[in-house]
């Protein structure tokens, strides 16, 4: 195999998408960024991979130097290597989606890269293709959250039904009929009944739930029917 010298450097990097839900709301973090080209703009949290590094290290590095938090569900979906993607120099970037449950983290977030929580459909303008990478990041959170609990890591260790059901609205951007949805969740014996009530969100009072994850295995295929037709929102 004949080897090609001239090629310039590749730089690898890597970048975090991630989610937070506060109880109502699913939304996007983001900080604005302190270099140039495109400095004070709004971005991913992103740094470059060390040689030293996994992937999977660089981007737990990243994520906590740049807002304080550590130890959150992150999962690597896809790699951004488009020539001409950072204007600068020719970068390849690793990305990942991370989950979080605002409310434990928000005391966390560090200043000093001024992180900022976005509703998904009032984000700002976004360097590069970053823009890119939250719509494809959000596809595959759709695609895994048909097949896996993995939404509970958005939720505080125990919520409501109608919490649970606005979180999964606000990742589908769609809405769910109460009674349905309700009845589906229970039938998947995945969730204990706690007997304390949330009466600050309705007069009735919610019961609050929490994850049985002793029983995920042997009720798996229950969990499936959950989000209806799922294959029509990818």
């Amino acid at each position: 195999m004949q080897r090609y010298t001239g090629q310039k450097r590749i730089l690898v990097a890597t970048d975090c998408i991630i989610f937070g839900f506060d109880g109502w709301n699913l939304k996007l973090l983001l900080v604005q960024r302190n270099i140039e080209p495109e400095k004070n703009k709004w971005s991913l949290m992103g740094g470059f991979i060390q040689p030293s590094e996994t992937p999977d290290d660089a981007a737990n590095r990243v994520l906590e130097l740049r807002t304080g938090l550590k130890n959150v569900y992150m999962e690597q979906f896809q790699v951004f290597g488009k020539p001409d993607r950072d204007p600068v120099e020719r970068t390849l970037s690793v990305a990942y989606f991370a989950l979080i449950d605002i409310h434990q983290y928000e005391k966390q977030i560090s200043d000093e890269y001024h992180a900022e929580w976005f509703l998904l459909n009032e984000m700002p303008e976004l360097i590069f293709d970053h823009s890119e990478m939250v719509k494809l990041a959000k596809r595959q959170l759709r695609y895994k959250a048909a097949l896996h609990p993995i939404l509970f890591q958005l939720l505080p260790e125990k919520f409501t039904i109608p919490q649970l059901q606005a979180l999964y609205e606000g990742v589908y951007n769609t809405e769910f009929d109460d009674r349905n949805f309700s009845r589906k969740l229970l039938s998947t014996n995945l969730l204990v009944k706690l007997p304390e009530k949330d009466k600050v969100s309705s007069k009735k009072g919610a019961f609050y739930y929490k994850l049985d994850q002793s029983h995920y295995t042997e009720n798996f295929e229950k969990f499936l029917n959950l989000v209806p037709n799922p294959d029509k929102f990818f």
